[in-house]
C-alpha cells in the first residue's frame, strides 16, 4: 500500500495540472468564500473537468447550507466531498455522496469515538486547532495525540510542508496525507517546486 496524496486549495488549473504530473492522488476544490483559496463554481468545473481518470476531485465545504452544496454537485463533477465544520452525520450522509469528516485536533479529543459518530465516511482528516480558522492554518498539531486504533482511513493534515512530510508518514503511517499551505509561496499561490519535493517526499517513505 502507498500513502496517497491530496493537494488542496487548488483554484488555478495550472495548479491541478502540475499537481497530477506529478503524482498526486487528489485535488482539493474550496468552497468556503470566505478562504483565500476559494474557488467559484465556474473555475471549479474548469479544474475539475480537466482532471484525468483516477484523480479523485475532492469538494471542500464548511457548515454550508445544504442548497450550495447540491448547487456544486449540479455544476462541479465532484467525486468526494469533504466536510471541515460541526456537520453532524445526518448532514453529511444526506447528499448520497462518498464523503471525509474532518476533525480539527485539540487537547482530549477522542478521535475514536468522533469516527464511530460518522460511520458511513470514507475516511477521517485530523487537521490542527487555531481558534477562528477552519483549516490552512500551516500549523502542526502533536502526532502522538492519534491512536493506532481509528477505524476509518485516516487522512493526516495540518501544517505539512515538503520538510516535514516524510517524518509524519514515517511516524503516523496515514492512508493519506493532505497539504495546502506547506506548498504555497503565499496564501492561495501554490509553488510548484514545493508542490513536486512533497509528493517526492511521500513517495520516498509512503510505500510498505
Amino acid at each position: 500500500m502507498h500513502t496517497r496524496i491530496k493537494i488542496c486549495g487548488i483554484n488555478h488549473l495550472d495548479d491541478a495540472l502540475k499537481a497530477v504530473e506529478c503524482g498526486a492522488d487528489a485535488i482539493g476544490i474550496i468552497f468556503v468564500e470566505k478562504s483565500p483559496r476559494y474557488a467559484s463554481l465556474t473555475e471549479a468545473r474548469v479544474i475539475a473537468e480537466s482532471m484525468p481518470p483516477f484523480v479523485t476531485v475532492v469538494g471542500l465545504f464548511m457548515d454550508a447550507p445544504e442548497e450550495k452544496v447540491r448547487e456544486a454537485l449540479k455544476v462541479v463533477p465532484l467525486n468526494l466531498l469533504q466536510f471541515h465544520g460541526d456537520e453532524s452525520a445526518e448532514y453529511c450522509d444526506q447528499f448520497n455522496m462518498p464523503y471525509i469528516k474532518a476533525l480539527r485536533m485539540r487537547e482530549n479529543v477522542n478521535v475514536v469515538a468522533y469516527a464511530q459518530e460518522y460511520p458511513n465516511a470514507s475516511g477521517i482528516l485530523l487537521d490542527a486547532y487555531h481558534k477562528g480558522m477552519g483549516g490552512g492554518t500551516g500549523q502542526t498539531f502533536d502526532w502522538n495525540m492519534i491512536p493506532a486504533d481509528v477505524p476509518l482511513p485516516l487522512i493526516l493534515a495540518g501544517g505539512l510542508t515538503p520538510d516535514n512530510v516524510a517524518a509524519a508518514v514515517e511516524q503516523v503511517r496515514p492512508y493519506a496525507v493532505d497539504v495546502s499551505s506547506g506548498v504555497e509561496s503565499e496564501p492561495s499561490v501554490k509553488d510548484h517546486k514545493k508542490i513536486e519535493q512533497f509528493i517526492k517526499e511521500v513517495q520516498r517513505v509512503g510505500t510498505s
